[in-house]
């Protein structure tokens, strides 16, 4: 009786997985019917504005005839839709992929800029938050821009860092808005608010220096006023050197 009550078991079991089977099967879209009915594109920002919005990415797929609205599913070639937006300059990575209710969906993060070289020698491009050069092809709102005695190699090695830590301080992303470098590589930086010039030295240590100019902002130009000094010199370690705009230095 043994093997009976096994068979009646086992034949259940194989009736319930058929039955759920046959009911997956027939809720399941028919993907080669099927055409897509919306697009998803989903661009992930940093800390400022880049280049690129979701009109853009549609433009983009529309020039070379890959906007997948309104065309079947299986046509629709995901793998050419990432390489194709992965070549755009302002592009860091794109990821596609199909869902079975009949949507496209598109993430992408771009290369975000964080500094705008106009060098000496007639260079104007961007340098990206990881270093690397973008083509000066469109305007980037609220960016610092970068002049003076400027190299590529410097503008990659060095002032890509720099603007990576003033745009890491919300103050200071706010306030600096033009680095100017020296014939001898030291760094000073124009403020937005204030009629003085911050003098960095070196372009080490920027946090530590910005933060003590912050210090002095709160607890000594608040007293003496923003338009005291013409020069804030922090290149030395625990010392803000400051020159009056009678050209008087006094040292802090």
């Amino acid at each position: 009786m043994n093997w009976k009550k096994t068979a009646i078991i086992v034949i259940d079991v194989t009736l319930a997985v058929y039955l759920l089977l046959a009911i997956t099967a027939f809720n399941k879209p028919d993907g080669k019917g099927m055409v897509c009915n919306k697009v998803r594109i989903d661009i992930r920002d940093g800390v400022v504005d880049g280049f690129l919005n979701v009109d853009e990415i549609k433009a983009i797929l529309v020039r070379h005839k890959i906007y997948p609205l309104a065309k079947p599913m299986e046509n629709i070639d995901i793998r050419q839709i990432e390489e194709t937006l992965c070549s755009s300059p302002f592009v860091n990575e794109a990821q596609c992929y199909k869902t079975q209710s009949g949507h496209v969906c598109i993430e992408l993060t771009q290369r975000m800029p964080v500094i705008r070289i106009k060098a000496d020698n007639g260079d104007d491009y961007y340098i990206d938050n990881n270093g690397g050069v973008m083509p000066n092809m469109k305007y980037c709102s609220d960016i610092i821009i970068a002049t003076g005695n400027i190299s590529r190699k410097y503008a990659q090695k060095v002032l890509a860092k720099v603007g990576n830590a003033v745009l890491s301080d919300r103050f200071w992303q706010n306030q600096i808005v033009q680095v100017n470098v020296l014939h001898d590589g030291t760094l000073e930086m124009v403020p937005r608010v204030g009629e003085h010039i911050i003098y960095i030295g070196e372009p080490t240590e920027i946090k530590e220096k910005l933060g003590r100019v912050e210090k002095f902002y709160r607890y000594g130009l608040s007293e003496a006023g923003w338009n005291k000094y013409s020069y804030i010199n922090v290149a030395f370690d625990n010392q803000i050197i400051c020159k009056k705009k009678k050209y008087n230095n006094s040292t802090i």
